[in-house]
């Protein structure tokens, strides 16, 4: 089930250091949300925070909020590896497990989160996920062979569908289409769209034109000077944003003026 997102005053750091200060913004359910702005202002750090993957990083550390629907992600007693199987990540490069078969590399994701079940509850776990991924038509007949084997769009599908093979509530995107070339980006972008319908799914994106075809909403970051925290400059509909922004940094940016 799609998953409401809320952040309350969130300042993220590497040890000291402030990269991202004081973003505030609700994710809506059954939506995609794109966050675009500027090389180095934040926008993987903001997004690995809604997981607890920024965590991993070792100094770092976040202040503020962040619930879903009403539970706080980061309250005390809350178990990371948890947060991680309610919210998925589709990372830049696609990362199948190389030594694993498509089947196996779909199964993963419920084996790694402890689920136990019959071979022919797996088997349909596993065509259910790689249908989402739109996938199956095209590896149905070859589940037993790698998945590094396949395309570099087709390992990032099959990527989509190990997250969503264990139901998360929340699908982030780190950049996933920027390694791949345009008929994998527009299945990829086609797949978004489906997917939304079932999913909370949050992208980073540096491709403009991806953001407007895709998002309903759009939040820009910035930073201010270098150096200095990354920040949300504004979030509204993606049409407002492309349209009529509310602040100028949005719209230099938009139209090429920096960036």
């Amino acid at each position: 089930m799609a998953k409401r997102i809320e952040v309350k005053d969130l300042d993220i750091y590497y040890d000291k250091f402030l990269a991202v200060q004081g973003v505030s913004m609700t994710i809506q359910p059954r939506s995609v949300t794109a966050l675009i702005g500027p090389s180095g202002c934040g926008k993987s750090t903001f997004l690995r925070t809604l997981n607890r993957m920024h965590e991993l990083v070792p100094g770092a550390r976040v202040d503020g909020k962040v619930f879903m629907d009403d539970e706080d992600l980061y309250g005390p007693g809350v178990d990371p590896v948890s947060v991680r199987r309610q919210i998925g990540m589709v990372f830049q490069r696609p990362n199948p497990f190389p030594t694993m078969s498509i089947y196996e590399n779909v199964a993963a994701g419920i084996r790694l989160n402890g689920g136990r079940m019959k071979k022919s509850e797996l088997d349909d776990v596993v065509e259910r996920s790689l249908r989402s991924a739109n996938l199956w038509a095209e590896v149905k007949d070859r589940l037993n062979r790698p998945g590094s084997g396949l395309s570099g769009g087709q390992q990032q599908r099959l990527c989509i569908a190990r997250a969503i093979a264990v139901q998360p509530g929340v699908l982030l995107m780190d950049e996933p289409c920027s390694a791949l070339d345009p008929i994998s980006t527009q299945a990829i972008e086609d797949l978004m769209l489906e997917l939304k319908t079932d999913y909370t799914i949050v992208i980073v994106t540096h491709n403009m034109q991806q953001a407007a075809r895709v998002s309903d909403v759009t939040g820009f970051f910035n930073l201010r000077g270098v150096g200095q925290p990354g920040e949300l400059v504004e979030i509204d509909e993606t049409t407002k944003i492309f349209s009529t922004p509310s602040n100028k940094a949005t719209e230099d940016y938009i139209s090429g003026r920096f960036g």
